[in-house]
């Protein structure tokens, strides 16, 4: 196997470089080496790959480490491997895997090679789970926002033990087990002889305290599932099948860690008159033959209220008016969207005898220059048809 560079000298960094600098210097010399800026370029491809490598082990911290440590061998096992699949001068790796080396390794060096034993601290602040509620809106409340009150359901600190876990006028003890260490030292037998190492002590957890009487209130967790009322804002203009979020109203946190969220998720109810498309509302407006022919004052609905709106003479079914800013208010911003009038013919029915009558004397007083659209479909058949 050819011999790797070593990974500072790619990137022309020093050993001790922060990610600032690691950062800047790989981008400099992924532009100038990128496929698109040098195509069919196999000396730049092969300059890339080497930089991009470089860069994705020595800005991952715990990567970075490893490759401190041993070299190219503690990233990449196949690294100087023989023709057996021996690495590491020799050492074969039957019956005894890579993954069992970086454990090894972990606890010998203290978790500078693999990740597979590594632990988070028991001990340390653990942020608290986001919760999700649902809320169910009227067109009119998601369109221009409400106060509501939502129940959520949470796991808050206990009250009793103070989120201790202990019984009420005890404490957690310290183990006995580690003495307060939460660790425990054991013997390993490896291939490079006998290590000893620290491991997690399983009596405490690793807390390096235990509970002997624990709290009845909350069976030794430190937390209690309770429902907690709370007043919230709905933002004006919110759609449906949209989130809010409520900052810190979700699940305690563990060892005093923040708290997590509460999501709010909305379902909006539709109108009878209104539909919503984006920031606009659409609605139709019935006119009666006379209005669409001579033209009209007449009120339309919106959301603010009622307004008037001048139908003009000749109006055609299926003709669009435009309100602005008549529509939804944009969310968390300025300005709203806009109100869409379609206007729809409706035919009288139950028309008696006089008002029939009356009906066919008007029609028979129409000529084709009072119907554009039926003048123009009957000439494009004629004009088909030949005839």
């Amino acid at each position: 196997m050819p011999e790797k560079k070593d990974y500072y000298e790619v990137l022309g960094v020093s050993k001790t470089s922060g990610e600032d600098e690691l950062k800047k210097a790989y981008r400099g010399l992924a532009k100038k080496y990128h496929p698109d800026v040098n195509p069919d370029n196999k000396q730049a491809e092969v300059k890339f790959k080497e930089v991009s490598e470089a860069y994705e082990v020595l800005s991952d911290p715990a990567k970075r480490q490893k490759y401190d440590q041993f070299g190219h061998a503690g990233v990449d096992p196949s690294y100087g491997a023989g023709p057996g699949g021996a690495g590491f001068g020799g050492f074969s790796s039957q019956g005894f895997g890579f993954e069992d080396l970086g454990d090894i390794f972990d606890n010998f060096f203290g978790g500078g090679f693999g990740g597979s034993t590594r632990a988070r601290n028991p001990n340390a602040p653990i942020k608290g789970s986001d919760v999700q509620i649902s809320m169910a809106l009227d067109f009119m409340e998601a369109v221009k926002g409400v106060a509501k009150t939502v129940s959520v359901s949470r796991l808050q600190t206990c009250a009793t033990c103070e989120g201790s876990g202990a019984a009420k006028g005890t404490k957690p003890e310290t183990c006995g087990e580690c003495s307060g260490t939460g660790q425990v030292k054991v013997n390993q037998r490896t291939p490079f002889g006998v290590i000893q190492s620290s491991r997690a002590c399983a009596r405490c957890g690793g807390k390096g305290t235990v509970i002997k009487d624990a709290c009845k209130t909350c069976a030794g967790k430190g937390r209690v599932r309770a429902t907690k009322n709370l007043e919230v804002n709905v933002p004006a203009g919110i759609d449906d099948g949209q989130s809010f979020v409520l900052r810190g109203e979700g699940d305690n946190g563990l060892n005093f860690g923040p708290p997590g969220d509460c999501i709010v998720r909305v379902s909006v109810r539709p109108d009878l008159i209104f539909e919503r498309d984006g920031f606009d509302i659409w609605c139709e407006i019935p006119l009666t033959y006379a209005q669409s022919a001579l033209g009209d004052e007449i009120t339309v609905p919106t959301v603010d209220g009622k307004v008037s709106y001048s139908v003009p003479e000749g109006t055609q079914p299926g003709t669009v008016f435009r309100l602005r800013n008549k529509g939804v208010p944009y969310l968390n911003g300025r300005g709203r969207g806009e109100q869409y009038v379609r206007a729809v013919l409706e035919v009288p029915r139950g028309l008696n005898a006089k008002q029939k009558e009356a009906l066919k004397t008007f029609e028979g007083m129409m000529t084709e220059k009072n119907y554009e659209k039926r003048k123009n479909f009957f000439g494009k058949i004629k004009d088909a048809m030949g005839i």
